[in-house]
């Protein structure tokens, strides 16, 4: 079997983990509020490849066995993910109508619901964080230091500043320095920590939280800098959202600053430096490996 269908195969299998879990930990009921609910659900059973929790499972798995024992966790992790998706989709900020191949939840629902099921859905993450499987399962100090980790990673030092960022840059003339910032703010940070709140919850020695840091790192900037390039030569039907829409807005991307095939250049060399940070776990690392090109793959 081909690695490639090898990853694919590990992936769908950690994707329906994290379907399970969404399934179990999902609150039930609401009362009068059910509509916030059923808005914050129907965003959050969109799809999508839900490649942060899957990188919270590999982080723990990295170093111990039963990456179920974190599970609320990397649910928490996608409750966040979810929430941006929907905020980004509002027309205050991307005006976005499709998402994974859907109506945008302010479409599907209302402008109003949307934004509360994005706050519902974060408030959600801290919950899930602190559930009682994890309190069981994982040291209490290790459990504060990745709620941390990602609350650092998400907040007004992380996406939330980069979103801002990339919203303040549409339409105006961008710098190289500028679009790194923007990215390393508005995804690098939580792909990272996602990745490295599994390792710390599995209690990975500090050296090697360092080098899955900056592998994290290098691993997130591979992953924007082809969703910048698939925005222009990705599949609608794929995507599950409209392509050019970075260009419609004159958004400041990789492709805009620096043409596709420069771009392109770009991606892979990032690839190869991510690969190249994974060296010293030798064999324990041929997952995140599988992952890395994986993903490099979607652009060729």
């Amino acid at each position: 079997m081909g690695d490639n269908l090898e990853i694919s195969e590990f992936l769908e299998e950690k994707r329906a983990l994290i379907e399970k879990g969404i399934e179990r930990y999902f609150p039930q009921g609401g009362g009068y509020g059910k509509r916030v609910l059923e808005a914050s659900l129907y965003s959050l059973k969109a799809g999508g490849k839900r490649i942060r929790p899957i990188l919270c499972l590999l982080g723990y798995e990295l170093y111990q066995g039963n990456s179920e024992d974190i599970l609320p966790f990397a649910c928490g992790i996608e409750c966040i993910h979810t929430y941006s998706l929907i905020h980004d989709d509002l027309p205050a900020m991307d005006d976005d109508d499709f998402r994974r191949g859907k109506p945008a939840c302010h479409k599907a629902f209302d402008e109003a619901t949307a934004i509360l099921a994005g706050d519902g859905l974060l408030t959600l993450a801290f919950e899930l964080f602190t559930h009682s499987i994890l309190l069981n399962k994982v040291s209490h100090l290790n459990l504060l230091r990745a709620i941390h980790k990602v609350a650092q990673a998400v907040g007004l030092k992380g996406m939330v500043a980069g979103q801002m960022a990339d919203l303040l840059a549409e339409g105006k003339r961008g710098s190289l320095k500028k679009l790194q910032w923007i990215h390393n703010h508005k995804t690098v940070a939580f792909i990272e920590a996602s990745l490295v709140s599994g390792a710390i919850l599995a209690s990975a020695p500090p050296r090697e939280i360092k080098l899955l840091s900056k592998f994290g790192r290098n691993l997130g900037l591979t992953f924007q800098i082809i969703d910048d390039l698939l925005d222009i030569i990705g599949d609608e039907k794929t995507l599950g959202k409209p392509i050019k829409s970075d260009l419609k807005r004159k958004k400041l991307t990789y492709p805009s600053l620096l043409g596709i095939e420069k771009t392109k250049l770009i991606a892979e060399r990032t690839a190869y430096e991510a690969l190249s940070i994974l060296e010293p776990l030798g064999v324990r690392a041929k997952i995140l490996k599988d992952l890395t090109l994986y993903l490099l793959k979607r652009i060729n």
